[in-house]
């Protein structure tokens, strides 16, 4: 295996293209191209996403009914052993737009998540991150996804564009968010042809609160 094969999908919820959000995203994306692995950073902030209509058609057939960014991701998604999703914090929540794409892209593609590494990064001017941050991690969770951690939660401060760049603290956990993020996709790749991956013990079962 080389360092080649590892990618990273990165979405930024943020409109702000060059705001806080896409500066911490920056400290994690310069530990990629130092350890070699290749990263697609999309911008989804100014993009009109809607949310789901619940409409059941990609159960059929595997794509969203509303043919927009979300269709265009799943291919990159799939293609990934890694997905960053970095989000401002709105009213202690994710970003309208980044929500809309993760809940479409999480539900309507069908193929097997298990093992790909995910990451949140949550940007505030003061408090929010950990709800939102929160937030992310259930697409994370219950998809079979191992997610990364840091030496904080993975979150950063600042308020006007750039103001980010004075939290020190915030942005060492990017960095090291990032390594550990390489590390752990380096080390389930070695470890799929060490031993197989776990699966589980029969068919799946679906159970709910009504029969």
């Amino acid at each position: 295996m080389t360092d080649t094969k590892l990618r990273v999908l990165i979405l930024n919820g943020s409109p702000r293209e060059m705001g806080n959000t896409a500066l911490a995203l920056g400290e994690m994306e310069k530990v990629f191209a130092q350890e070699g692995v290749e990263y697609e950073t999309v911008p989804l902030g100014r993009l009109a996403v809607r949310g789901c209509a619940a409409c059941g058609s990609c159960a059929k057939t595997g794509r969203c009914a509303f043919d927009d960014i979300v269709n265009e991701l799943a291919p990159r998604f799939e293609a990934a052993q890694g997905l960053v999703a970095g989000s401002p914090v709105y009213y202690g929540s994710v970003n309208g737009t980044l929500l809309s794409v993760l809940q479409r892209l999480f539900y309507s593609t069908r193929f097997d998540k298990s093992m790909k590494v995910g990451a949140a990064v949550v940007c505030a001017r003061r408090s929010g991150c950990t709800a939102a941050f929160d937030e992310i991690n259930r697409f994370f969770t219950i998809s079979n996804m191992p997610v990364v951690s840091s030496r904080y939660w993975n979150n950063i401060h600042g308020g006007a564009p750039g103001e980010a760049a004075q939290d020190a603290e915030g942005l060492q956990v990017m960095r090291l968010l990032a390594k550990n993020m390489v590390f752990l996709m380096r080390s389930i790749a070695l470890g799929k042809h060490e031993a197989p991956l776990p699966v589980e013990d029969g068919p799946r079962v679906w159970t709910n609160f009504i029969r």
